[in-house]
């Protein structure tokens, strides 16, 4: 058993990735499906879909790949926050990730967004993963 379902989530999309795979199948949570949500919107991944299960609801989620390199788009995924020493950081101090081109994935009160919408609406949180 894992004891971090954030971090499992994390390296099947990059084990996935690195081993150039369409589909990734992911055990579902509510925080996972707002991530999955963030990744998909920011261009990161090309599909996802929710399935409903008896026993565990999974996410399905197609992996982007550059056209021409055949590189997948996901370069780097990590988790930032570990339950063993959370990062938190107010709006002020928001991390900026590869110098603006990547994205950091925060936790806050107004629920689960990137980086640069925290700063937007002026609220800090749990940093969970950066993405580039």
């Amino acid at each position: 058993m894992y004891t971090d379902p954030i971090a499992d989530y994390l390296t099947r999309i990059r084990n996935a990735a690195s081993a150039g795979h369409r589909v990734v199948e992911i055990p579902a949570s509510n925080l996972k499906k707002e991530i999955t949500k963030i990744l998909f919107d920011q261009g990161y991944i090309l599909s996802y879909k929710f399935v409903e299960d008896k026993v565990q609801d999974r996410i399905m989620i197609a992996l982007k790949y550059d056209k021409v390199t055949k590189q997948p788009i996901i370069r780097n995924i990590q988790r930032v926050s570990k339950p063993g020493l959370r990062k938190y950081t107010r709006a002020s101090d928001m991390p900026r990730v590869l110098n603006g081109l990547g994205i950091a994935i925060v936790s806050t009160s107004k629920g689960v967004m990137t980086n640069k919408k925290a700063i937007q609406e002026k609220v800090g949180g749990e940093v969970i993963c950066n993405v580039y």
